[in-house]
């Protein structure tokens, strides 16, 4: 058999982070231009090994502990396959999704992986069959997960998602580019999540009306992506708007509004900060022009960025 080659788009929160926990919605997109890859290559042992250079992992299928993410994917796949057994071959993951920085990267390897089992058995799965069977491995990483990462990874599509409700595609009627900053600093998803539910308890009229406002922004935004009529700087409007009210309920910090500050001086049509906060990635909106997401690429790195990414946001 040969060798067969697979890979999936990492993902950024576009509107809507935090809010969506309390049941408001949230837009996220592809970031096609940061990817995972997983390969199959047939061997002579009889044996199924797992390598992982990125996490410096090297073992066999059969002594993967029970939680061990990739070892999960593989047997989820191979079941939906119809495979009781997996295949004489080495499987080698590496992925250019930065880890931990809110991209999906989890996400991501576990679709790489689903596609490359598929195809090394000759058989199709559909973007729905995929994002099931990755949404069961995101549940090792997140918990709880909210469904959009395995989502927006499978279809690679954007989605626009309400806690407890069905998840729906997106159109895109014209592009537009994104230049993602990060920060360097590391906030972990759990303290700022945290931090902000002990806020909405103590005073819950006060962050409902806040939750309200960035539902409602969010709302206007799918109506601005999706209308061929809407110019991409009311999308930009709104990512501002949407920041605002980050910064309001305390989830922004000194080096994001840095790079947004940056990143606005410097011609983004609108800014903000995407997934968790404390740290981590800001987002700016560039139109679809090389130079303009060059200049903010470069104020970028200027005020402090430790990697920046350029992803567009195509038409469908």
């Amino acid at each position: 058999m040969k060798t067969v080659e697979a890979s999936a788009s990492g993902k950024i929160i576009l509107f809507g982070e935090h809010a969506v926990v309390y049941h408001r919605p949230a837009i996220a997109v592809p970031v096609a231009d940061v990817r995972a890859q997983a390969s199959l290559r047939p061997t002579v042992e009889d044996e199924f090994r797992i390598l992982a250079p990125d996490l410096d992992r090297d073992y066999l299928f059969t002594q993967a502990a029970a939680d061990d993410p990739l070892a999960s994917i593989v047997r989820l796949t191979l079941k939906k396959l119809g495979e009781s057994n997996p295949p004489a071959a080495t499987l080698m993951v590496s992925s250019t999704i930065p880890l931990g920085r809110g991209l999906g990267s989890g996400a991501a390897i576990s679709a790489a992986v689903v596609r490359a089992l598929a195809d090394f058995f000759g058989q199709v799965l559909s973007p729905a069959d995929i994002s099931a069977l990755v949404y069961e491995v995101e549940k090792i990483y997140h918990g709880t997960p909210s469904g959009i990462d395995n989502t927006v990874i499978a279809y690679e599509q954007p989605v626009f998602f309400i806690k407890g409700r069905p998840i729906q595609q997106m159109r895109v009627s014209q592009p537009f580019g994104l230049v993602v900053g990060d920060t360097g600093v590391v906030a972990p998803t759990h303290r700022v999540v945290g931090n902000l539910r002990r806020l909405w308890q103590a005073d819950r009229e006060r962050y409902e009306g806040y939750f309200d406002e960035i539902g409602a922004i969010a709302h206007q935004a799918r109506v601005a992506i999706e209308n061929d009529l809407v110019d991409i700087t009311v999308i930009g409007k709104l990512m501002n708007q949407n920041q605002e009210l980050l910064e309001r309920i305390g989830v922004s910090s000194p080096a994001l509004e840095r790079l947004i500050d940056a990143a606005r001086g410097a011609g983004a049509l609108g800014a903000k900060l995407s997934g968790a906060g404390g740290g981590g990635n800001m987002i700016a909106l560039v139109p679809s022009q090389p130079a303009m997401a060059a200049s903010v690429t470069q104020a970028l790195m200027e005020a402090g960025a430790t990697a920046t990414i350029l992803t567009g946001v195509r038409e469908d």
